[in-house]
């Protein structure tokens, strides 16, 4: 069982992103979204990506949480 804290940090690095503080917040100053734009059917994303998102949400994962930070933070 995974235990760890995952950190923005840590699910950008899952994404396979940049995950250093500036690589981080250069991506959400270029992608932001509309209100009705779910994030897992964000246009930047792709199909790897938005079914890692997809699903963590679906299930409630532990990657939910920081998954739910970084939606807030491309409104």
């Amino acid at each position: 069982m995974d235990t760890s804290t995952h950190t923005l940090a840590n699910l950008f690095a899952q994404l396979g992103l940049d995950n250093d503080p500036a690589a981080i917040d250069r991506f959400v100053q270029q992608h932001r979204l509309a209100e009705h734009v779910p994030l897992e059917e964000a246009p930047f994303w792709n199909k790897g990506q938005a079914s890692f998102i997809a699903e963590s949400l679906k299930e409630d994962a532990d990657w939910a949480e920081v998954i739910d930070e970084l939606n807030a933070l491309l409104r």
